[in-house]
């Protein structure tokens, strides 16, 4: 796996990460073993950061990592977020990015982890009650501790963006980008991160599955898999949204890879753009891993551009709750 600078404060690893959530929530049934097998199989690999949160469980995912790396831990990178409150017992509550959650939360996590510093610490979401560079200012206490070496925000507008970095340098933005999800390069984001030399850290690239090709119905889902509730999985939508595939997979079948590994490999081509998508088997590990090394000509580009243009997805790509939390 190709090493990449995360930004510009000194962060670095793989051109891909590893996206642990659904490893312990929202993907539907767990399974422990196969998911401990499969963080071990990236560290083989060189996927040498893995994305975490403390709200995956809650708590369980960074639990599981903590318990399963072991002695390999200073062997990766683990990025974590916080900003969306959860008490001990697990409750969730709204976004909270105060100086007094974060400091619990981040005691928290290290426990869970099993660590003494986190590589790279997130804002979840962004809190619209608290100014942002109250929740950056305790952020940056964080790194002066030793406790966190470098800091992100998820699903943050381009201003926001902005005053949180004049408060801390920041290391990543997070933000869901795909080929069916390419509003960053609209709103001004990618430009943003562009501009101030932060890595754009996009999640969730295969388009929570659909870019695969492997999944043509929301009934092949488990019951307690969110997708079954998101709007580009609703039947008009998808079938939509599964038209496109096809037009992706065409491109991909002339140049021997899957739909999955081609959509990948865009995300890999954008400019400042690293991806880390998400994954509970080895076999898909090993597959999106493959992906980074696919070139890419301007034909190809041009293609994927044709079948899947800026706007292409049809349904928003959460609830409407949801999207109340991104763009702030």
């Amino acid at each position: 796996m190709k090493t990449t600078a995360w930004g510009s404060q000194g962060l670095e690893a793989g051109v891909e990460g590893l996206g642990a959530m659904g490893m312990s929530a929202f993907y539907g049934e767990r399974d422990d073993e196969e998911s401990a097998a499969t963080l071990h199989r990236a560290l083989d690999l060189g996927v040498s950061l893995i994305d975490t949160a403390e709200m995956y469980g809650p708590f369980l995912n960074e639990q599981l990592i903590g318990r399963t790396i072991g002695s390999r831990s200073d062997e990766y990178a683990i990025a974590t977020k916080t900003g969306v409150e959860i008490t001990d017992d697990g409750e969730r509550r709204g976004p909270n990015g105060s100086p007094a959650y974060l400091r619990t939360a981040l005691e928290r996590s290290l426990r869970h982890l099993g660590r003494d510093t986190i590589d790279l610490y997130y804002i979840h979401r962004v809190d619209p009650n608290v100014p942002i560079e109250e929740t950056f200012g305790a952020m940056g206490e964080f790194v002066t501790e030793g406790k966190v070496k470098y800091l992100g925000i998820s699903e943050a507008a381009p201003e926001t963006i902005r005053r949180a970095h004049a408060t801390h340098p920041l290391s990543a933005v997070q933000t869901e980008y795909s080929l069916f999800e390419r509003t960053p390069e609209v709103n001004g984001v990618l430009d943003t991160t562009r501009e101030l030399g932060i890595a754009f850290v996009a999640y969730s690239p295969l388009g929570r599955g659909l870019l695969t090709g492997a999944i043509a119905s929301a009934d092949q889902l488990d019951a307690d898999d969110f997708r079954r509730s998101n709007p580009r999985w609703a039947d008009d939508n998808l079938e939509a949204n599964l038209a496109v595939v096809q037009g992706i997979r065409s491109i991909a079948e002339a140049k021997g890879v899957t739909p999955g590994q081609l959509a990948l490999a865009w995300v890999l081509h954008q400019e400042g753009v690293v991806a880390i998508p998400g994954t509970k088997r080895r076999t898909y590990l090993e597959e999106n891993v493959a992906a980074a090394d696919i070139e890419l000509t301007a034909d190809d580009l041009a293609a994927l551009d044709e079948v899947a243009p800026v706007g292409v997805a049809s349904g928003e790509r959460y609830p409407e709750a949801g999207m109340k939390g991104v763009n702030l």
